[in-house]
């Protein structure tokens, strides 16, 4: 009996320390992605090198660093630009992504009429529309948040919509057993219930906002309006600087990561204690 009691016995903080560093699941996700970067970047520099690539084809990382470090102030005002128009393209995305999937909740005849509707911004390229809608709105920065809302706004509406739905039959009986309003169910029900929805909506919305806000710069950078990311490239391209061009592209691919991780910490800190969608996450 005390052997069966002492194997039940939780581990020990001190147990717990002396696992393996390269065994704890917060570790691994930072090391093995961050070793396959390592790799890759090795094996770029080395083919780059070994076969004399020009620089104006594939520059080295070695250059693109360099030219990282010798362009910053160009490169991170274009990128701050690019943030901005993201932040507020995401931002205004899952506020009228939340209003929208309310109001679809609370009627399956609204969401029948108008649901189409909002997978139209899911299927319309952003390409063919931007030029109108940079044509119609005055300011060159509204015109670029619209352009990324739009392509923000799908993820957000019809997650949280889902997750409005993906309620327990049985909790849903009982509210409605004790006379609960519309009012109480959404905000006592369906919104904890739509939580996990709405954060991978998040996830998702956060890194299509910067690709919108980078297709729409690309668009206006053609007129000469655009001062971000993606009018750096362009020009760039122009001029035949690819280690530039490089530079920026590693700017925005780094700028989506960091995105989509502060969205599943956002989701980590919101859901970690109580909903085992991240309850149980090493």
């Amino acid at each position: 009996m005390n052997s069966i009691a002492e194997s039940a016995t939780p581990a020990s903080p001190a147990a717990a320390r002396a696992t393996p560093l390269l065994s704890r699941p917060e570790v691994q996700r930072v090391f093995y992605p961050a070793l396959v970067a390592v790799v890759l970047i090795g094996l770029w520099q080395w083919a780059v090198t070994a076969f004399e690539i020009p620089k104006f084809l594939v520059p080295s990382p070695l250059l693109v660093a360099q030219t990282l470090f010798t362009d910053a102030g160009l490169l991170f005002g274009a990128l701050f630009t690019t943030l901005k128009i993201t932040v507020f393209a995401f931002l205004c995305a899952t506020v009228l992504g939340v209003l929208i999937a309310f109001a679809f909740v609370q009627s399956r005849v609204i969401e029948t009429a108008f649901f189409p509707y909002a997978v139209l911004l899911q299927v319309t390229p952003i390409v063919a529309i931007a030029p109108l809608i940079i044509i119609w709105v005055k300011s060159p920065t509204a015109s670029l948040v619209i352009c990324a809302t739009l392509v923000a706004l799908f993820p957000i509406i019809a997650n949280t919509t889902l997750g409005l739905r993906s309620v327990n039959p049985g909790l849903m009986s009982y509210f409605k057993l004790n006379r609960a309003s519309r009012l109480q169910t959404l905000w006592r029900l369906r919104i904890p219930s739509a939580l996990p929805y709405f954060f991978g909506g998040l996830r998702i919305s956060s890194g299509l906002a910067l690709i919108g806000a980078v297709v729409a710069e690309f668009v206006a950078g053609t007129g000469g309006t655009g001062t971000g990311l993606a009018y750096q490239i362009l020009q760039s391209g122009y001029q035949l600087n690819i280690p530039r061009m490089f530079a920026a592209l590693l700017l925005i691919t780094v700028t989506g990561v960091l995105l989509f991780a502060a969205m599943a910490w956002l989701s980590k800190w919101a859901l970690g204690s109580w909903h085992e969608s991240e309850a149980n996450h090493g």
